[in-house]
């Protein structure tokens, strides 16, 4: 039988006349073993702050790596962290905010606590359920506004405080009484079908996941597969819902466009690659390293670091020892302390951006293997080599030159059977999408570093073994992908 636990801030909050339910200081539920093993968990998260990296934050986020069910998700903090991605969600509610605020006078704004689904007034309850169904986060303050006619101006998660006011204080009681006694939902997704696929890019990016060659490559592809295949950019959000897939090839993160076209491409029911989920999971180093713990796959030493709870690496990781934050990319992020005076340093400054930070033993290759994958099948095996006199594959100089080292690329069959499995065990664990697993191959065995939702694909590199094959199985998984949309249709 499922446990439901209530994670907040400060067990100050939690007040003696609330439900009587277990009830955990969200520092120790980030710290403590005992959350790490116990599975068949709810939790409900009330910490005082969803800020992205904050404690809040990694409290839903590291809650699905240990198969515990949460609310709010991350997917659910992400969306109400951007007016573009949320307003997108309350489209379909126009009907019904019409009739239930016709009587109200227009000249008025009207703010409208939620909790878990309830709100003091009956007339509401219906509009009430349906927005939390949209948005599973337990506290929510919604503000309607007029302009010719009633629409939801924004959507904000309220907070838990030692000092609710009544009559919200009565509601939440109630409220989560209520919830407690009834089964979670899971709100179903919409779904539509076309045949154009816009490819997602930033011409001015100096560090693209695709190159010119492989994106011209990307649409002769897509001309031999009846696949119009259009380069688009930023300003074109406002007609993604013309195409009926989407490849990102840009950078990837969740606090930025490229997370908006995401999520508006899998709203509408397009195929697309990134998708959310896997944007979600890929870009936060700090989950990706309690996934690979439970799921027992070999990594280097690692630690998570937790703002005012910093102790030395001496022990059990040792120095040299990788320090990096939740959402690098491309070795930015990434820093390297060899001793405990420049460990002190680092972490100070690390946590000014991050209240968890990644600690790993420092573990020197030549190179680094990358596993190619798509939807769970390897595409391409490379060995990016360490940049000269660097520890890093990508060295970035101050003046914002990045270096980067050599590259070998191999047949799928001729790379170690333990490197190609070990990449598809954690990709299996992210989804069906394309991903880059990188990983280090030393005596002592296998490790995986990270794994990438955004490899890239480059012409020269990444397509030396499969040529213009590589672009041909992408294009043809978009096809495969949107041919199983119009058969469910």
């Amino acid at each position: 039988m499922s446990v439901h636990i209530v994670v907040v801030e400060s067990l100050k909050d939690w007040q003696p006349d609330y439900p009587r339910v277990p009830v955990v200081a969200a520092s120790d539920y980030l710290s403590k073993a005992e959350y790490l093993k116990t599975k068949d968990v709810r939790v409900i998260n009330l910490c005082r702050s969803y800020r992205y990296l904050s404690t809040g934050y990694f409290c839903s986020l590291l809650a699905e790596p240990r198969s515990h069910r949460v609310v709010p998700t991350v997917r659910t903090l992400t969306s109400l962290s951007s007016k573009a991605i949320y307003s997108l969600n309350v489209e379909d509610l126009s009907g019904i905010i019409q009739k239930r605020f016709k009587k109200r006078k227009s000249d008025q704004t009207f703010e409208l606590p939620i909790f878990f689904g309830r709100c003091e007034d009956p007339n509401l309850q219906d509009l009430s359920r349906q927005i939390f169904d949209l948005f599973q986060c337990p506290l929510l303050k919604v503000e309607f506004r007029y302009q010719g006619k009633w629409h939801i101006d924004t959507v904000k998660p309220m907070h838990l405080t030692s000092s609710m006011s009544e009559p919200n204080r009565q509601l939440f009681i109630d409220a989560l009484n209520s919830y407690l006694a009834k089964p979670w939902r899971t709100p179903r997704a919409r779904s539509t079908s076309r045949y154009d696929l816009a490819i997602l890019r930033n011409p001015a990016e100096v560090m693209p996941p695709s190159n010119a060659g492989a994106l011209q490559k990307f649409i002769k592809a897509g001309k031999k597969q009846g696949v119009d295949v259009e380069l688009i950019e930023k300003k074109d959000y406002e007609r993604l819902a013309e195409y009926d897939a989407l490849f990102i090839r840009e950078t990837t993160n969740i606090d930025h466009y490229t997370y908006r076209f995401a999520r508006k491409a899998q709203i509408e029911g397009m195929a697309v690659i990134d998708d959310p989920d896997s944007i979600l999971k890929c870009a936060n180093k700090v989950y990706l390293a309690e996934l690979m713990a439970a799921h027992r796959i070999s990594t280097p030493k690692s630690r998570i670091l937790q703002k005012g709870h910093v102790e030395s690496m001496n022990g059990d990781i040792g120095f040299p020892v990788v320090l990096k934050i939740p959402d690098g990319s491309f070795s930015r992020g990434v820093f390297k302390a060899d001793n405990e005076k420049e460990f002190k340093i680092l972490t100070e400054k690390l946590f000014k951006e991050s209240d968890l930070i990644l600690a790993q033993e420092f573990v020197y290759t030549q190179f680094d293997w990358r596993i190619g994958i798509l939807n769970g099948q390897p595409l391409f095996a490379c060995q990016y080599y360490m940049s000269r006199a660097h520890w890093q594959v990508v060295r970035h100089r101050a003046s914002g030159k990045a270096v980067e080292g050599n590259f070998r690329t191999l047949p799928i069959e001729e790379t170690p059977t333990a490197v190609v499995d070990t990449a598809l065990a954690i990709a299996k664990l992210i989804g069906d999408g394309l991903y880059g697993v990188d990983l280090k191959q030393t005596e002592n065995g296998v490790y995986v570093i990270e794994i990438n939702d955004n490899p890239n694909l480059d012409a020269g590199i990444e397509d030396r073994i499969l040529g213009d094959s590589l672009y041909q199985l992408i294009i043809a998984e978009f096809v495969r992908r949107l041919d199983i949309r119009r058969q469910r249709r």
